[in-house]
C-alpha cells in the first residue's frame, strides 16, 4: 500500500539516522482546554501522527483542524467505520482478530493494530493487512522490550510502534532496537515542563541514536 508522506510508515528524509518518528497519543477523555497543548506539542518537533480515542464525531471535528494545520496524521482509536466517515487518516484497533474486518472498512486508510507483547498477535495482524503493529507499553528494563522490537524489525517490513510508558533513556534504547515510531501519551501531556518541552526531549532522544 502506498502511504501518504505524513502517515506512519512513510520514509521521510532528515529525521535522524534511525528514521524513527514520534506518534503522540491524546488524553482520554480529551480535556476541554486541550487545543493549546496540542498546538504546542505538534509544533515542537517532527510528529508523524496523533492517536485520538473517541466515538464522538464532535471530538474528531475539534481535533482534526489542528492536526491538518501541522501536517500530522489523525489516527482514530475507535470504530474503523467512524474513522473512514469523518475523514481521519486511519484507525487503531486493539484486537488482531478484528484486523481483517477493519482492513475492509478502511480501504486505503491506515490500519494500526495493538499487539501488546505478543509475537503471534503481531504476525497475525501483519498477515491481515496492518500498516503498523504496536507493542507495549514498553520499557527496556522491564523484560525483553528491546528484544521484541529487534525481532520484529529483523523479520518484517511492517513498521513497529513502541508504546512508551515514560520519557527518558529507554526511548533511545527502543529506537536503537529498531522501533519505527515512539508512541507517547500521558508522559507528554502531564510533564511539568509542558508538552512542548516533553516532545523536544523525545526528539532529542531519537536524534541521539
Amino acid at each position: 500500500m502506498a502511504l501518504p508522506e505524513q502517515m506512519p510508515g512513510s520514509p521521510t528524509a532528515g529525521k535522524g539516522v534511525s528514521g524513527c518518528r514520534l506518534y503522540l497519543v491524546a488524553p482520554d477523555p480529551l480535556p476541554d482546554d486541550f487545543g493549546p497543548s496540542l498546538h504546542a506539542a505538534l509544533a515542537a518537533a517532527d510528529i508523524a501522527a496523533l492517536r485520538l480515542t473517541t466515538s464522538d464525531r464532535a471530538v474528531v471535528a475539534r481535533v482534526m483542524p489542528i492536526t491538518r494545520e501541522h501536517g500530522v496524521a489523525l489516527i482514530l482509536n475507535g470504530p474503523p467505520t467512524l474513522a473512514a466517515s469523518t475523514g481521519c487518516d486511519g484507525a487503531h484497533i486493539g484486537d488482531p482478530d478484528d484486523a481483517a474486518a477493519a482492513r475492509r472498512a478502511l480501504g486505503d486508510l491506515q490500519l494500526g493494530v495493538f499487539c501488546a507483547n505478543s509475537r503471534d498477535a503481531a504476525m497475525r495482524a501483519g498477515e491481515a493487512g496492518a500498516d503498523y503493529v504496536s507493542f507495549g507499553p514498553l520499557m527496556p528494563d522491564a523484560g525483553g522490550a528491546t528484544d521484541l522490537i529487534s525481532w520484529w524489525a529483523d523479520i518484517m517490513e511492517v513498521p513497529a510502534v513502541a508504546e512508551c510508558a515514560t520519557l527518558g533513556l529507554e526511548c533511545a534504547a527502543l529506537v536503537r532496537a529498531g522501533a519505527d515510531f515512539l508512541a507517547v501519551g500521558d508522559a507528554v501531556w502531564d510533564d511539568p515542563r509542558g508538552p512542548e518541552a516533553a516532545v523536544r526531549a523525545l526528539q532529542a532522544a531519537i536524534e541521539s541514536v
